[in-house]
């Protein structure tokens, strides 16, 4: 017999301005929200929305899970955001524009992708 740990839901809280960080692969777009103090709200991908392989890297999947996210941010209260993009993938616009669009004031937009001053040897180019 397994034992079940018991978790309590979180309480909700009203929080006016938050934080939306997108990273976008070549794989996948995940979009996360949090509060001011980084503590994580909800967040939801392309493949949370029932898209699996090469799809859930598109455009489109990312536009739908920055929608469901808009969604629930709207219960927090979230009024005002700043977004932080991160990475190289299909997905980094559609998400800010559905963010946008669902009516919730977006503050800034700050690109924090790594850039490596020259770092490490990138992996070999691709050949397809």
């Amino acid at each position: 017999m397994t034992t079940r740990k018991r978790t309590r839901k979180k309480a909700r809280q009203n929080v006016v301005y938050g934080r939306v960080y997108v990273q976008s692969t070549f794989n996948n777009t995940v979009v996360t929200i949090t509060d001011r103090s980084g503590n994580v709200l909800a967040w939801n991908s392309g493949g949370t929305e029932e898209f699996k392989g090469s799809k859930k890297s598109t455009a489109f999947a990312a536009q739908l899970a920055a929608q469901k996210l808009s969604q629930k941010a709207n219960d927090f209260g979230i009024q005002e955001v700043e977004i932080f993009v991160k990475g190289p993938g299909a997905g980094r616009d559609s998400a800010i524009r559905a963010i946008s669009n669902s009516g919730i004031k977006v503050k800034s937009i700050r690109d924090v992708t790594p850039v490596p001053h020259n770092g490490c040897r990138p992996p070999k180019r691709r050949r397809v």
